[in-house]
């Protein structure tokens, strides 16, 4: 099984490219499944789950055509509306086929997902925004399947008891082809959503409201083929950041999008870090003066992303005094505080709180990632810990960063993967 060597102690400096945004390629991958018309999808990852999603509707009955800037896909004829234990055990992004194949092929059939060990994810709030688009809903045997009513899926009210992105993307795709209006309440409002949403209205969907907390969506007899760029990965983009800062570089990331980062941006200035973004696609971070700790909050967007929580962790150990993370999103999102300990991180956890005491020094060692921005959390710490950290398990990395231990080497790091 493959591991990451890294020799900590080197200042990063130079320019790093942002990739197109796992969190965002994977709804469109399933969104291709609405039309028979092609739809092709430029700044696809080059990662383990974007690769999973694609063999996955290749398995579904989807033509794929790939060129070096692209992916064609075209979902013609009769598909096979189910998405088995052995495509989707490992990436609970599967179930945002479900809305796709029940509002297109009446059916969806889809065992229950995988993923990281971050905590309960249910699938409860899709299955019940399906209910109220008048979907029959059943489980059997490790698979959930949904069917449509005779003349396909209503529109209808949905209220998430909480926001959901996946949930939201799911419901949003199925909207697109019931019958009449559905309203969407409660809504989560992150970049991805929005993406999603421009992609759909692409190919001909009627939708008001993506970016807030109610979306409307007027249901369309069809859909058709379109043309659409991914956005830029905005935790790749905050890893980076905390890159510069907790190595004590000046790194300059090229194809971002600050407006999407703009409360890691917050934070990281409050933190004493030198951020500027001299343009619309473009982040300058550098370490210019001792860093302060800061408290942070996870929030749904607009607020602090729980997914840069485990990277913001380590940096916080670098910073003179204490700071408080408060994880509201996920139970269980503290795995990686435990091997932060062991290379010297003076954390303490109570509940959905850990407290972090800098500035304390870290000493490279074996360390084990449970998921994977643990694993992205445990890379940055090796680059401030003196001698070698070796990271196990780097498949969590693998599925959501897109050679990131190339773009590190690129400006300095001293970093490989080893088998």
């Amino acid at each position: 099984m493959q591991k990451l060597h890294i020799e900590g102690g080197r200042p990063l400096f130079g320019h790093v490219p942002i990739s197109g945004a796992k969190n965002a390629a994977l709804p469109a991958l399933a969104a291709t499944l609405l039309t028979a018309d092609t739809v092709r999808l430029r700044r696809l990852p080059n990662v383990v789950d974007i690769r999973t999603m694609t063999t996955l509707l290749q398995n579904i009955g989807s033509a794929v055509k790939r060129s070096p800037d692209s992916c064609e896909f075209v979902a013609k004829g009769d598909l096979d509306p189910v998405a088995p234990y052995d495509l989707v055990k490992t990436m609970r992004a599967s179930s945002l086929v479900l809305g796709p194949l029940a509002g297109r092929c009446g059916r969806a059939r889809v065992s229950l997902p995988g993923g990281c060990a971050i905590g309960s994810r249910p699938i409860d709030m899709h299955l019940a925004g399906l209910r109220s688009l008048g979907a029959t809903i059943r489980q059997d045997r490790g698979y959930i399947e949904a069917l449509a009513p005779r003349g396909g899926l209503v529109g209808g009210r949905i209220h998430f008891r909480r926001p959901t992105v996946t949930g939201t993307e799911d419901l949003l795709m199925a909207a697109t082809l019931a019958k009449g209006e559905s309203v969407l309440g409660n809504a989560a409002r992150e970049p991805e959503v929005v993406d999603l949403a421009n992609l759909l209205i692409k190919m001909g969907a009627r939708i008001r409201g993506a970016g807030t907390s109610t979306i409307r969506v007027e249901g369309v007899a069809e859909l058709g083929g379109a043309d659409h760029a991914i956005i830029p990965d905005r935790i790749e983009t905050g890893t980076y950041m905390v890159a510069a800062a907790i190595s004590g570089g000046d790194l300059t990331l090229d194809g971002a999008q600050p407006e999407h980062v703009q409360p890691v941006i917050r934070k990281m200035r409050s933190a004493g870090c030198e951020v500027e973004t001299p343009d619309a696609t473009t982040i300058t971070v550098a370490n210019g003066r001792p860093l302060i700790s800061v408290d942070v909050t996870t929030r749904e967007h607009p607020g602090f992303p729980t997914d840069m929580q485990a990277q913001f962790m380590a940096l916080m150990t670098q910073c003179e005094g204490e700071s408080t993370v408060h994880e509201t999103v996920f139970e269980n999102r503290f795995m990686h505080a435990l091997e932060l300990q062991r290379m010297g991180a003076a954390i303490t956890i109570d509940g959905s709180f850990a407290n972090v005491r800098g500035k304390t020094r870290l000493s490279g060692t074996d360390v084990m990632a449970s998921d994977l921005r643990a694993s992205a959390c445990l890379v940055l710490a090796g680059l401030a810990a003196e001698g070698r950290t070796v990271v196990h398990r780097i498949y969590h990395l693998q599925r959501g960063y897109e050679r990131l231990a190339d773009k590190l080497q690129a400006v300095g790091a001293n970093i490989r993967v080893v088998d």
